[in-house]
C-alpha cells in the first residue's frame, strides 16, 4: 500500500432536530394544551488515534464524513432521536489544523486518543416549551442549530524512539531489517527506500524500542530535491538520530566524510530542532574493509569529522556490531525515560 502522510478531510456534525407544534386531542380531555416535543441533537464528529491504522491513504478515496443528523420532535412531549455520532480513526501520530485558519486543532500521540472536531447542532424546542400562565397555548417552537462543519488538514509524524538519517545506500534498511521485523525492500542502488518504514526492536523479553527509516537524504534536499525531505518531519519526533554513514559510498567520487557533512547541513538547512537532536555516527559495510584497517579508516573518519558523540563500526548485512549497538541504544532510551520521570 502506498504510504499518505498528508490527507485532507472534509467533517459535518449533523444539524439539531426541529420542535413540534402540537396540542393533546383525547376525548373527554378538554383543553388539553400543547404537547409538542423536543428535537434530538445532531451527531458530533469525532477523531480517533489507533494503531490499526497506519497510513493516512483512506481519506484519499473517502474525504468526506458526516454525524447523522437529529430526528424532528414529535407529539405527546416526544423527544426527536439524537443523531447518531460519527467517529473517524487516524493512525497515532496524527496532526489536525483546522484548513481555514491553519490552528493546530490536535495531535493524536496516544492510542485510543479522541478528538471533537465538529459539534452537533443543538435541538430545537417543541411548543410545549413555551407554555406559561399567560400564553395557554402556545403555536411557537424553535428549529435545531446547524452542525459545525469544517476543513481538516491531517498530516502524519510517525512516532518512533530512533531515527534512522544518512545517504541512499548508506545500510538504513538493510539495518532495520536485520535488527527488527520490518521488512523494507533491499538492493544494491541508491533510493530503495521510497516511503517511511518503522520496526520494532527488541532487546529482551520486557524491553523494546521502535525505528523508523525513511528515504535517503541527498544534497540539497533542504531545497527540495529528492524525497528524504518530505519525510525529515517524521524524525522530530524521534529521541535519539543515528547518522548512517556508508565507509565505501556507492558513488565512488564521494568519501564517506563528505556524505556525512552533506547530511549534516542539510538538517541544519532544514530545521534546527532536528539539527539540535542527539546524533550517534555509525560506521556501515565495515565488512568490505581490510580487518586490520577497519580502526584506523573509522577513526580517520572521526577525526576529520571532528565527531565528539558516540561512534560504532557495524555491518547491517551480516549483523556484525549489531548488538552493542542495539544495547546502548535501549540503554539510552531507559535513562532519558528516568530524566523525565524525575
Amino acid at each position: 500500500m502506498k504510504f499518505v502522510d498528508e490527507a485532507q478531510v472534509r467533517v459535518e456534525a449533523g444539524d439539531g432536530g426541529n420542535g413540534h407544534m402540537s396540542f393533546r386531542r383525547e376525548k373527554y380531555i378538554p383543553f388539553g394544551g400543547p404537547d409538542g416535543g423536543d428535537g434530538g441533537d445532531g451527531g458530533t464528529v469525532y477523531l480517533v488515534a489507533s494503531h490499526n491504522v497506519n497510513t493516512l491513504v483512506e481519506f484519499r478515496y473517502h474525504p468526506r464524513y458526516q454525524a447523522e443528523r437529529g430526528q424532528r420532535g414529535g407529539g405527546a412531549n416526544c423527544t426527536g432521536k439524537k443523531g447518531e455520532d460519527c467517529w473517524v480513526k487516524v493512525p497515532v501520530g496524527t496532526l489536525v489544523f483546522d484548513d481555514d485558519t491553519g490552528e493546530l486543532i490536535g495531535d493524536m500521540t496516544e492510542n485510543k486518543q479522541i478528538l471533537k472536531v465538529a459539534q452537533g447542532g443543538f435541538h430545537g424546542l417543541g411548543n410545549a416549551r413555551f407554555k406559561s400562565s399567560t400564553n395557554r397555548a402556545p403555536r411557537k417552537t424553535s428549529n435545531g442549530s446547524p452542525g459545525e462543519q469544517r476543513t481538516l488538514n491531517l498530516e502524519l509524524k510517525l512516532i518512533a524512539d530512533v531515527g534512522l538519517l544518512g545517504m541512499p545506500n548508506a545500510g538504513k534498511s538493510s539495518l532495520i531489517r536485520v535488527i527488527s521485523s520490518a521488512r523494507p525492500k533491499v538492493a544494491d542502488y541508491p533510493f530503495t527506500t521510497l516511503h517511511p518504514n518503522l520496526g520494532v526492536v527488541r532487546v529482551d523479553d520486557l524491553r523494546s524500542f521502535v525505528m523508523a527509516d525513511i528515504p535517503g537524504v541527498i544534497e540539497g534536499a533542504a531545497e527540495g530535491a529528492g524525497l528524504g525531505l518530505q519525510f525529515l518531519k517524521h524524525l522530530s519526533r524521534t529521541g535519539l538520530l543515528l547518522h548512517l554513514v556508508d565507509v565505501e559510498p556507492y558513488e565512488s567520487e564521494d568519501d564517506p566524510v563528505a556524505s556525512a557533512v552533506k547530511i549534516i547541513k542539510e538538517i541544519e538547512g532544514w530545521d534546527g530542532d532536528l539539527a539540535s537532536k542527539e546524533r550517534w555516527l555509525v560506521l556501515n559495510k565495515v565488512d568490505l574493509l581490510p580487518d586490520d584497517m577497519v580502526d584506523e579508516f573509522c577513526d580517520e573518519i572521526v577525526e576529520k569529522l571532528g565527531w565528539t558523540g558516540k561512534v560504532f563500526k557495524i555491518s547491517a548485512l551480516k549483523g556484525a556490531g549489531t548488538k552493542p549497538l542495539i544495547y546502548a541504544i535501549m540503554e539510552h532510551l531507559d535513562a532519558q525515560k528516568v530524566e523525565v520521570e524525575e
